[in-house]
């Protein structure tokens, strides 16, 4: 055959009639000795053992798999009643032949889950940052999608802008400005696919060296290294980052958390708030603002963006990572007027961008009030967690103390020195994933090493909540031995309080 690979087409071909063909394209190497048969029941097989056919997927007919072989419709029916005489294909009245369901794929032997402890699946995971993804507003953002479908215009569906579809640009400036004090306009907003993407589009923008909390993602300084933009650590305490040390760093930027410092917790303090912006002015700098989490507060007022004090001189970068979902790959950049065009340059190739559709989707679903009842249950549902993480901890591990908790999806589990390590190993065992605090630590950090678990309560689906919690307190370290013995008795000659006074 001068050929040796066919292809079965998806639509009618020449001298066969619709509806004789497979619905979909199927590739067989007939190369090799022997008959054409014999060429033909060896191609399925590999096809059916290396998993490119399924189990139940239906092949084409005879007549229709002949003619795209260039073969005698009775070497097809031939072999296929061979193959199903040897049990890889079955054969019924009115549903043609299929790959039968016993017939495993090579594919699922590889796929076998390795006897490695890091690729076994983890029963229990407190990761932090990660939203509750069963509490997604499936049937919500369904009806908005619909409705912003129906409602696109042809363009929508063409090459798009690359600061993104002026519908959301237009829906975020009214929320932000109403719920987290952001002063913009649509067109100083360019839509992105998240944190990190924005981040890797400022890096190309930056001068560096840039200022970053000493607590935080490492990932987010590799991106930023990644750029060739040094970072530069400021000390972390109970008031948020030490703004006082940036001008003896001699960044041209800083990277904070202000409403919620990841990962120790808590938000900056007024002053800093105040001091990030005068530095910025004086210094010619720029601050990165990163609002994670900002919506999420239980115990205390919203903290707004410090982006409303000084629109020039902040880039206030949000997503719905954390708000709805990761897999929605979509959060925004409020930029200085200066910068934007440089940021759309930089953007690139559309390829990258975030999808048309769903960008239209969560426009509606913000105009139309969904987002803010989304968030409204969502702030209960999190500080429900919240709460039962700080009662359990209460009633079985008193002796650890629990920071971070007045807002966002984490808290800090605070440990006795050198035992973090360990905490994590025995979490582990407990068949549970969580952080330690020394990941997060800049490496150049001058402060003193602290000593904890980050502990995500946004995770676990609710039915696996409490279990999460009961895996995590025996992996906690015992109380110190003081705290186990009984109180001494008193002096002789001595009375105790209350006898006799």
């Amino acid at each position: 055959m001068a050929e040796t690979w066919a292809n079965v087409q998806v639509s009618g071909a020449d001298g066969v009639e619709p509806g004789q063909l497979s619905g979909s394209d199927l590739y067989l190497d007939l190369s090799g000795e022997g008959s054409l048969r014999s060429r033909l029941m060896g191609a399925l097989r590999e096809a059916i053992r290396s998993g490119r056919l399924a189990p139940g997927t239906r092949l084409p007919p005879h007549r229709g798999l002949a003619h795209d072989l260039g073969i005698a419709r009775n070497t097809v029916a031939n072999a296929y009643a061979e193959l199903v005489a040897e049990g890889w294909l079955q054969a019924r009245q009115g549903s043609g032949t299929r790959v039968a369901r016993r017939a495993v794929p090579l594919r699922v032997d590889r796929a076998r889950p390795s006897r490695h402890p890091r690729h076994r699946r983890v029963p229990h995971s407190l990761m932090p940052s990660s939203p509750d993804a069963a509490a997604f507003p499936r049937s919500a953002w369904l009806t908005s999608t619909r409705r912003a479908v129906a409602a696109a215009p042809n363009d929508a569906f063409g090459v798009g802008d690359p600061r993104g579809r002026v519908e959301l640009r237009e829906a975020l400036s009214e929320y932000l400005a109403r719920a987290r004090g952001v002063r913009t306009e649509p067109d100083r907003i360019v839509i992105c696919s998240g944190f990190a993407h924005g981040l890797e589009l400022l890096g190309g923008v930056l001068r560096g060296p840039v200022a970053v909390e000493s607590y935080g993602l490492d990932f987010h300084r590799g991106l930023l290294e990644a750029a060739g933009l040094r970072t530069v650590p400021l000390t972390v305490d109970s008031h948020g980052a030490r703004i006082d040390e940036l001008p003896r760093t001699g960044a041209k930027a800083v990277l904070l958390t202000p409403a919620h410092q990841f990962p120790t917790g808590g938000p900056l303090h007024p002053e800093r708030r105040a001091a990030v912006v005068d530095w910025a002015r004086s210094h010619g700098g720029l601050l990165v603002e990163d609002d994670y989490d900002g919506e999420f507060r239980y115990d205390r007022q919203p903290v707004g963006a410090v982006q409303g004090l000084d629109p020039d001189r902040v880039v206030y970068v949000g997503s719905a990572s954390k708000s709805l979902s990761p897999a929605l790959r979509l959060g925004w950049m409020v930029l200085p007027p200066w910068l934007v065009d440089e940021i759309v340059t930089a953007k690139g190739p559309r390829e990258i961008w975030s999808s048309a559709v769903d960008q239209l989707t969560l426009a509606d679903f913000i105009a139309c009030g969904a987002y803010d009842r989304h968030l409204r249950r969502m702030r209960q549902h999190y500080r429900r967690r919240r709460d039962q993480l700080v009662s359990t901890l209460a009633e079985r591990a008193p002796h650890i103390r629990v920071s971070g908790i007045a807002a966002g999806l984490h808290a800090v589990l605070e440990l006795p020195a050198d035992t973090e390590e360990a905490a994590v190993r025995a979490a582990g065992r407990q068949g549970l994933a969580l952080d330690g605090l020394r990941p997060y630590r800049h490496p150049d950090s001058a402060m003193p090493r602290r000593e904890g678990l980050v502990i995500g309560y946004g995770t676990p689906p609710d039915h696996a909540f409490a279990s999460a919690l009961a895996a995590l307190c025996l992996a906690l370290p015992d109380p110190p031995d003081d705290s186990r013995r009984p109180p001494p008795p008193p002096p002789a000659g001595r009375r105790r309080t209350g006898e006799g006074d």
